[in-house]
């Protein structure tokens, strides 16, 4: 999924859950729940990180976009407010712990990194590729996230 999808699952949780340490694990947990369905994903085992920086860049400004609109226009409280920040940062912690892995090479986070890759490639490997069927799932996976969050 993109970073894009990820957040905004993590807000919709972080709405809706009012126990951090609940909303937590779930965030954590629904990143690789999520990557397990066919996505397209704009980085790939050949990429350069400084490359593909501005697809990073972009990809998380249009989840934060949406999630700051949320807060301009529902006016949650302050709570609700630290509640979808912590969902948010913890759906896109395990992608962080991947590029830190790909990039440093910070030894005990390989398993987390082997098992990122895992679901990845175990269930739908050419899925990775950018493309309309590919993307579908983010699409409609982000949608549905962005009604969770709005209503």
């Amino acid at each position: 999924m993109i970073l894009t999808t990820h957040a905004l699952v993590g807000a919709a949780i972080g709405k809706n859950i009012n126990n951090p340490l609940i909303i937590v694990p779930v965030s954590f947990a629904s990143h690789y729940i999520l990557d397990f369905f066919r996505h397209g994903d704009y980085l790939d085992d050949n990429s350069k990180f400084k490359e593909a920086a501005w697809k990073v860049a972009l990809d998380l400004m249009i989840g934060f976009l949406i999630i700051f609109i949320y807060f301009i226009f529902s006016h949650p409280s302050l709570n609700t407010m630290t509640n979808i920040l912590i969902g948010t940062f913890f759906s896109l912690l395990p992608d962080l712990l991947t590029l830190l892995y790909w990039n440093v090479k910070i030894r005990f986070l390989k398993k987390l990194y082997d098992l990122h890759v895992w679901i990845h490639d175990y269930f739908y490997p050419e899925s990775l590729n950018w493309s309309l069927r590919n993307s579908l799932n983010d699409i409609l996976i982000s949608f549905l996230a962005i009604i969770l969050l709005f209503i």
